[in-house]
């Protein structure tokens, strides 16, 4: 791959995730059926988020982004001016800055805001949470998807290579989201997103995006806790089983509501997204239009499936006319190409580094 072709893919991703985060501001919380009867069936252009959204009630505009695809941008600002190995006490950082300097971190999400709290009042994150006098959280603590929606750039700067992607993904996860379904989560979407950047093949992103959530549930049981409830592996095998026998995009849709969920779960909205991605085979449009018309929470949805789709498809396959209304809305904040070169010089290095050590285990032939 070219350097030139590898920062198409990750500008690409960046963009994409922020349009469908910017699609699906003016539907959030919204139903299947009230959005297809606001918009006449899918959301395929930008609008004005409604007060009755989160992004509306937070003066949101038109194509602007939201929490979502911001706190997406600051962590790849943040692995930029890390040379690429963030770690705990850098992620710290950089999510308190996005809470004090970012104007879209008055909605941030239920997990993301108590750890920021926590940590803004000088008190201890592993004390949030704990039930009574004993060690064990409340399991609605740690489980919902603010980590897997910000991940993507772990996954872009490390081409290819799914392990690092999730180790990188499993620092972005702690403190707020500790538990195994987050973690999993959260690998899953950046394992699929450093697959997108090498390959053609939409069955191999999803095959990475199953290995990553593999992963995540292998790395959270030595790094944080297993929590009762929905299992987040169980639930993408259930969506993409749903992607591939939907004969229509409505019962598309209402299935994956009523069977997988649209929440703000990890174990709900993560499986959705990756099931839209499948459904809409990899199309960059109709991945966002879809995850913007699934209902609940279509921002973080869209975000996620459009970091992968737009690795996947590059720069010249996003709608032209909504990705220069996005940049020319969100350019004050987010120089989304400035920040795609940084990304890109870490994962060429990440690449050369990895293809070294690939090369130094391979065994010299025997000469006869």
């Amino acid at each position: 791959m070219s350097s030139t072709n590898l920062r198409d893919r990750i500008f690409a991703s960046l963009a994409l995730a922020g349009m469908g985060d910017a699609l699906g501001a003016q539907t959030e919380q919204w139903s299947i059926d009230e959005i297809a009867a606001r918009h006449g069936g899918l959301v395929t252009r930008f609008g004005t988020p409604p007060d009755d959204t989160f992004a509306g009630a937070n003066a949101g505009k038109r194509a602007e982004v939201t929490d979502d695809a911001s706190q997406m941008y600051y962590l790849a600002r943040a692995l930029i001016a890390a040379d690429g190995r963030l770690d705990y006490d850098g992620w710290v950082s950089c999510l308190l800055d996005w809470a004090s300097t970012s104007p879209k971190a008055g909605f941030m999400g239920p997990s993301t805001a108590l750890m920021v709290k926590a940590l803004q009042e000088g008190g201890d994150v592993n004390e949030v949470g704990i039930i009574g006098s004993s060690r064990r959280k409340m399991t609605t603590i740690g489980i919902t998807n603010g980590a897997a929606m910000r991940v993507a750039p772990a996954g872009l700067i490390h081409p290819g290579d799914l392990a690092a992607a999730c180790e990188q993904a499993l620092v972005t996860c702690l403190p707020s989201h500790d538990t195994d379904v987050a973690i999993s989560a959260a690998c899953s979407i950046s394992a699929a997103t450093a697959q997108a950047l090498v390959s053609d093949d939409l069955q191999q992103v999803l095959a990475a995006a199953t290995h990553g959530g593999r992963m995540g549930e292998r790395m959270a049981s030595q790094h944080a806790r297993s929590v009762a409830g929905p299992n987040y592996l169980a639930r993408l095998e259930m969506a993409l089983s749903i992607a591939a026998e939907s004969r229509n995009d409505r019962e598309f849709l209402v299935n994956m509501e009523k069977k997988v969920g649209n929440s703000v779960l990890a174990a709900e909205s993560v499986p959705a997204a990756l099931g839209v991605v499948c459904y809409a085979q990899g199309d960059p449009l109709r991945t966002i239009a879809l995850c913007s018309s699934i209902g609940n929470d279509t921002d973080s949805i869209a975000t996620m499936a459009g970091a992968i789709v737009g690795a996947l498809r590059g720069t010249a396959a996003l709608p032209a006319d909504l990705l220069s209304e996005f940049l020319e809305v969100n350019h004050d904040d987010f120089d989304l190409q400035q920040i795609a070169e940084g990304l890109s010089q870490l994962a060429i290095v990440n690449m050369a580094q990895r293809a070294q050590r690939l090369s130094s285990t391979v065994s010299p032939r025997v000469q006869p």
